[in-house]
């Protein structure tokens, strides 16, 4: 028999530990005989090396002294991984029997394939497939001038709509399987980011030197969604629109990128800054500011790096 492919499991825990344990008790219950599994702490309140090295031996713990947030905890596993495959998967979800296999018979079928996510559906407490809501089936190209796209599936009922395993723009980090001959190629997530759009950036990246990414449905997670970060926390806002921005600066150019600045500038702003301040969010308007100002410190800063007489010329 065909000995199978080493997977390397890695999750990010923060101040989650109860999460964890459940994610890792799904993954004992996986057939698939070839894993190894690494937990990443990311400087939580109370270090779960304790509990998690009695209770599971079998997992490579990695502690961090600070938050490097998910692209940066995911990174310190990563440089270790073994696998030919690395399967990242929030501490907030639960893998199912076959997931991974489906995963891997893609990668044998499509050569070029370089990430494939899962079928994500929202956690059903009930057990239920028939009740599953989906989160997850694909994404739709980022809009060039809105910085928008849509996620397929997100909130429709599971009728097993989705069937075959289909190109889609981005993966999610949610669950997502990177191949190691990918994953050499294009090098790490980028850490910048540090909470939200450090995958499709990624994406971007991998499509670039030419390999495919894939949902497979037939392969499927259960996402606790939002237990990590409050679904309207300033935390978020900040991160989603600076990020948004920042994804923008790096992954489009030319007169795309002259259109989104006067979309950002003359409707996107102008927009959040009035909606947040009818609903009384006066902490999101100075998350969302602030979002705004890192991009452009962060250009300018960019700028002076690759013209360091330009901060003279400019103060003349």
């Amino acid at each position: 028999m065909r000995t199978p492919p080493l997977i390397s499991i890695i999750t990010v825990n923060y101040n989650g530990l109860d999460l964890t344990v459940e994610l890792l008790n799904s993954i004992r219950k996986l057939s698939y005989p070839a894993l190894e599994i690494f937990v990443v702490d990311n400087a939580s309140k109370v270090s779960p090396q304790s509990h998690l090295q009695t209770s599971f031996p079998e997992v490579k713990f990695i502690q961090s002294d600070t938050n490097l947030g998910f692209a940066g905890g995911n990174n310190l596993a990563a440089r270790q991984a073994k696998g030919d495959f690395i399967f990242f998967i929030n501490n907030d979800a639960e893998i199912t029997e076959g997931c991974l296999e489906k995963l891997v018979v893609l990668f044998e079928k499509r050569p070029k394939l370089g990430v494939v996510s899962p079928l994500i559906c929202y956690f059903n407490e009930s057990k239920d497939a028939s009740a599953d809501l989906i989160q997850y089936a694909g994404m739709t190209q980022m809009n060039a001038l809105t910085a928008r796209n849509a996620t397929i599936g997100e909130k429709v009922r599971d009728s097993k709509q989705f069937a075959d395993a289909m190109p889609t723009a981005y993966a999610h980090g949610a669950a997502m399987m990177i191949s190691k001959k990918a994953m050499d190629k294009v090098g790490l997530m980028f850490e910048d980011f540090f909470l939200y759009y450090e995958e499709l950036d990624w994406c971007e990246r991998i499509k670039r030197v030419g390999f495919e990414i894939y949902v497979e449905p037939r392969a499927r997670i259960y996402h606790k969604e939002s237990a990590t970060v409050g679904a309207m926390s300033t935390l978020k806002t900040y991160y989603i629109n600076r990020n948004r921005i920042y994804f923008m600066r790096r992954n489009y150019g030319g007169l795309s990128f002259v259109a989104f600045v006067f979309f950002l500038t003359f409707i996107a702003i102008p927009k959040n800054i009035l909606s947040f301040l009818l609903r009384g969010q006066f902490d999101h308007v100075k998350a969302f500011s602030k979002a705004v100002f890192w991009n452009v410190k962060d250009w300018f800063s960019n700028i002076y790096k690759r013209n360091p007489t330009i901060k003279q010329e400019l103060a003349i």
